[in-house]
């Protein structure tokens, strides 16, 4: 069975820090190298920058299977757009092929109607080309190019990808 718990304490900030390392020293070293990773899981993972977001109004949710800590996710709704930012969603890898991607973007597609909003994106990273295409399979469309510099001399080169929520 899966399940998706909001994260409101420290205990469940601290699981989505662990979950983070895992998964990105896993999946994003082979893309953007180690020292990109580390500067990133520090500025935009950490238990102080992940505490910053939700206090802007991120909403970071685990998701659970097994009873266990699978994966995360975070979305931003903009209510000014009637657009709603699926900013995060990792799964860990012993954890992929089973469907919990799937259901955390199908979860925020029910957070994006339920606020009203029509609009779901992301940005993926253009050389994670499976995660491309499974974000395609599930209705998104690339929409443009997002290169922003994020500090230290990095830079995230990302596909913006879309899905319109009906309903």
């Amino acid at each position: 069975m899966t399940e998706t718990v909001e994260v409101r304490d420290a205990e469940a900030i601290r699981t989505v820090v662990d979950l983070a390392r895992e998964i990105w020293t896993e999946h994003y070293v082979p893309l953007i190298g180690p020292d990109q990773v580390e500067y990133m899981l520090a500025r935009f993972q950490s238990e102080e920058a992940v505490e910053g977001q939700i206090r802007e109004g991120h909403r970071y949710f685990l998701i659970r299977a097994e009873g266990k800590a699978a994966g995360y996710l975070a979305v931003v709704p903009d209510s000014a757009t009637g657009r709603m930012l699926l900013s995060k969603i990792y799964v860990l890898k012993a954890m992929r092929g089973k469907g919990l991607g799937r259901a955390g973007v199908a979860y925020a597609e029910g957070l994006c109607r339920d606020a009203g909003h029509r609009i779901l994106w992301l940005r993926v990273n253009r050389n994670n080309l499976g995660s491309v295409q499974a974000y395609e399979q599930m209705g998104f469309e690339k929409t443009g190019l997002l290169v922003s510099e994020i500090g230290n001399g990095f830079v995230m080169d990302d596909f913006q990808m879309e899905k319109r929520i009906t309903g």
